[in-house]
């Protein structure tokens, strides 16, 4: 979307760090917004910093785990707003360090419940909507860096739950109708309550700055943090060494491809074929 004025827009996570940093710029384009989180007090002080900007905010309680909730988020919305065009899904926790091995089923589980089904819970229930409302809208994830490769030595169930967000969006953008857009925000280290290394990070309001000017553009991966695509490239480089020296192309090679499969025997026939137009 390119257009906020008079808009609403739903951010989850929205009284704090990132998340109030893009309900800020929002309300700089015009937007109105609902801002969720689970704090009340912070909360409170998030809606009266906003409504000096000379929009419309309104807050609602809510634990994104909790799927009750987030349909009370958007009964709400609907209720309070009419309609609602935009849904930032931003909450989050930071990760309980511990490697693989030694990690505590319990803590993992306590991260994927936010990072990945709390995101999941936003996408599901607003989505449904915005998909029926049939207005042009949007849903915007917030992955991380570490969507891309391991930021964060033994972050266990963090890296996993991000990596999780990156290919739930991914298919997101395929299954949405050309009315809803979506998007992958991927911060690195943003001063916030997330990140016990505030000091180092990025200023939140130039991250949400950044954030914005990609939005508007249209852009599908939400990026910053220009080292990091130094780790990218280290991990696909990889992966493509490990493919020309044991699964090289060859001519044909689409013959194993199961998206060319699934369309030739009708087991996804909603998804083009785009393994024909490949060059080997």
């Amino acid at each position: 979307m390119k257009d906020f004025k008079n808009k609403v827009v739903v951010i989850t996570g929205g009284a704090t760090g990132i998340g109030f940093a893009l309900a800020k710029q929002f309300a700089h384009l015009g937007a109105d917004l609902l801002i969720a989180g689970i704090n009340q007090e912070k909360l409170e002080s998030a809606v009266d910093d906003l409504r000096k900007l000379g929009r419309r905010v309104e807050s609602f309680k809510c634990d994104v785990t909790d799927r009750a909730r987030v349909e009370g988020l958007a009964d709400y919305a609907w209720k309070t707003f009419g309609n609602v065009d935009v849904i930032v899904n931003n909450a989050g926790v930071g990760p309980i360090p511990s490697s693989v091995v030694d990690s505590k089923i319990e803590d993992v589980q306590s991260v994927l419940a936010v990072n990945l089904f709390g995101v999941l819970n936003g996408i599901s229930i607003f989505g449904k909507r915005l998909i029926e409302q049939g207005t042009p809208s949007a849903i915007y994830n917030v992955g991380s860096e570490n969507s891309f490769f391991n930021a964060i030595p033994e972050g266990a169930g963090y890296v996993a739950s991000k990596h999780a967000v990156l290919a739930m969006t991914v298919a997101l953008r395929e299954e949405l109708p050309k009315h809803v857009e979506t998007a992958l925000i991927c911060p690195g280290l943003v001063r916030s309550d997330l990140a016990k290394e505030t000091q180092e990070g990025m200023d939140t309001d130039a991250y949400a700055a950044l954030v914005m000017k990609q939005i508007m553009a249209g852009e599908f991966y939400i990026v910053s943090h220009a080292f990091n695509f130094v780790r990218i490239s280290a991990r696909w480089r990889e992966i493509e060494a490990a493919f020309k020296k044991y699964a090289p192309r060859y001519s044909g090679d689409v013959e194993f491809d199961v998206r060319t499969l699934g369309v030739k025997n009708g087991w996804y026939p909603r998804y083009p074929d785009a393994g024909e137009n490949i060059p080997v």
